[in-house]
């Protein structure tokens, strides 16, 4: 397995180059504490409890795996003490109010903390990752009472949470969920009902597990519009916010799964569970969306996560196996073999996965802005700049979460790859990062879901297109100003002809939905993919001029070879992955037809 090496100068180069966090800080209420060296002492307190504490457990956790015996699940050997020293951290905390014990920092930097953790543990990484969701579902909708009891000791860390969305019969199709909540005389619900595939559902890394359950009112409308949202601890809280009694919710069983092994995927029984309705009845769904776009941005990160891995794993590699003579000449002459590094296919697929990882990363950390900027209006009470930002990080999810979970995946087979058959033996841990990386496009909605959504509600329902013609005038705007760089000169031409493509390939099927309604959906996975190869292409451009300044200027001095490589890695996306945008282009404008046209009961393998 490699050993992670959080990729610090990459992310300062974002953070202070590329999107100058210390500017944008200093727009926000709660971004005075966020100074250069409280940040830097946060990079560097996560690079080594990541690289010390968190990646020494990936492979023996999916060696190991979690432990299921009546009703208790034990993590694997490490795990406890790993988690008791991020509580000791006060890791959790880090973007939480003040008030409950957090430390009031902005979102972003919360998010780049939980990159590096998922890098080098992902696993590990989703038994807090889930509760950031709960926090925040709490903190937006729930009584001042339930901040009061809950918020303290999630933001600690020492109570967890959880989603409680999937049953065995209803998945993204959440208007079939049949959970039952029966009123109670003293204001509670008693929660019955099966939950599947509940990450971190039961374990034993805190005192106490908060679950958020979708569930359904005797007299509750049918469908999505009869949907309300409870809280339902494992433990009922006492008066003093202590753990009090057993709640009649148990885990029947885990699940045993492809990948991410070590963490705990439950199925969950509530029998009569006391639950807490959390906003209003029958809109639990609105409020389960702040849940889910929080989740939705986390698994993204999980994209570049395993891309930068699987980099990091197959680079050392590649420059130490030896095997044939490169096609231009030796390149090893006193070895009986070059480096693999030496043959072009090969840094084709490491080139690949550093594009998607850095480029992957830049995407990220833009819209980690957006969601400061969304939390701030939320902590000031402006509403419509809260709705402005929550439309803008709307647009962006399913693009981040689609795009670049498809990608990551990409990436981490690659890096197999590189390895040939060694790549796909246990001991080497590449083949884990893969079997890791294939839950990312399957959960918090798959691809095909991501796409709808982008495609469906946010560009043709909700705007008309507007949001795109928004977006790409946005990257013409940048165009327009460095069309004159003879670094950006060709980006610039190429991102203008691909905005101008972007319109019109939605206004395409805007016009064909009018009469061939399916091919919202047949076009949808190639619209997202367009979308996202046309915007990590924007941010790799934004990258290349701000390398590109710093090499005219003089200023990269100390470290010329990581400006340059910025250009060259943005010249390698032009040419050989940006192009993969036509390919989608000419797949999505076509009739669905040859999708529909084969009766359901012809598909058959029994002729």
């Amino acid at each position: 397995m490699p050993a992670y090496k959080a990729p610090l100068r990459d992310i300062r180069f974002l953070m202070n180059e590329v999107f100058d966090y210390s500017a944008h800080y200093k727009t926000l209420s709660n971004g005075e504490n966020a100074d250069p060296d409280t940040i830097d002492m946060i990079l560097e307190g996560a690079a080594d409890y990541c690289e010390n504490v968190l990646s020494p457990l990936n492979q023996t956790g999916d060696d190991e795996g979690c432990h299921f015996e009546n009703g208790e699940v034990r993590t694997p050997k490490g795990y406890k003490e790993a988690y008791d020293q991020f509580v000791q951290g006060g890791w959790q905390g880090l973007s939480y109010p003040e008030e409950f014990g957090g430390q009031g920092l902005p979102m972003s930097l919360n998010l780049i903390k939980s990159e590096m953790m998922g890098t080098a543990n992902w696993a590990f990484t989703m038994y807090p990752g889930l509760s950031m969701g709960c926090m925040n579902t709490i903190m937006q909708f729930g009584t001042d009472d339930q901040k009061n009891t809950y918020m303290p000791h999630l933001v600690a860390g020492t109570w967890s949470g959880t989603m409680c969305l999937t049953e065995p019969q209803c998945g993204t199709d959440l208007g079939q969920v049949k959970t039952k909540a029966e009123p109670q005389a003293d204001g509670t619900y008693k929660i019955s009902g099966t939950k599947i595939f509940i990450s971190a559902g039961e374990h034993d890394l805190t005192e106490n597990i908060i679950h958020i359950v979708l569930a359904r009112l005797p007299d509750a409308p049918a469908g999505t519009r009869g949907i309300s949202l409870f809280i339902v601890p494992k433990f009922i809280p006492t008066q003093d916010g202590g753990v009090g009694e057993r709640n009649t919710v148990a885990c029947g069983s885990i699940e045993h799964k492809m990948g991410i092994k070590a963490s705990a995927t439950a199925v969950l029984n509530f029998d009569g569970a006391t639950g807490y309705l959390i906003g209003e009845i029958n809109k639990g769904l609105h409020a389960m969306f702040t849940f889910m776009n929080t989740a939705r941005i986390g698994t993204a990160v999980q994209g570049i996560a395993h891309a930068e891995l699987s980099y990091q794993g197959a680079l050392p590699y590649a420059k130490e196996r030896m095997s044939m003579r490169a096609l231009s000449g030796k390149k090893d002459p006193d070895k009986v073999a070059d480096a693999i590094i030496h043959h072009a296919d090969v840094r084709r697929m490491l080139l690949t996965q550093k594009a998607i990882a850095e480029g992957g990363r830049a995407m990220i950390y833009h819209a980690a802005q957006l969601a400061d900027k969304m939390a701030d209006a939320l902590i000031i009470g402006d509403q419509a700049k809260f709705e402005e930002y929550d439309d803008k990080l709307g647009f962006y999810t399913p693009i981040l979460k689609g795009f670049l979970t498809e990608l990551g995946l990409e990436a981490a087979s690659h890096g197999m790859q590189v390895f040939g058959g060694h790549g796909y033996i246990k001991e080497w841990g590449m083949e884990q990062i893969l079997r890791d990386a294939r839950i990312a496009t399957l959960y918090e909605g798959t691809t095909g879901v991501q796409a709808l959504d982008l495609i469906g509600r946010k560009v043709l329902l909700s705007s008309k297109g507007k949001v795109v013609r928004d977006y790409t005038a946005e990257i013409l705007k940048f165009c327009g100003r460095h069309a004159r760089n003879k670094y950006l000169r060709r980006f610039a031409w190429d991102l203008t002809k691909l905005c101008a493509q972007w319109n019109t390939l939605t206004v395409r099927i805007m016009l064909a939905a009018r009469k061939d309604r399916d091919i919202v959906s047949s076009a949808s996975v190639d619209y997202l993919m367009f979308s996202g190869y046309v915007m990590l292409a924007y941010f790799w451009a934004q990258q290349a001029v701000i390398a590109s300044e710093k090499l005219e200027a003089g200023d990269g001095k100390e470290t010329p070879e990581f400006y340059k490589a910025k250009i060259k890695v943005a010249d390698f996306y032009f040419e050989r992955l940006l192009p993969r945008t036509q390919g989608h282009a000419e797949a999505m404008v076509n009739p669905s037809r040859t999708l529909m046209s084969l009766q359901s009961e012809h598909f058959s393998f029994d002729y």
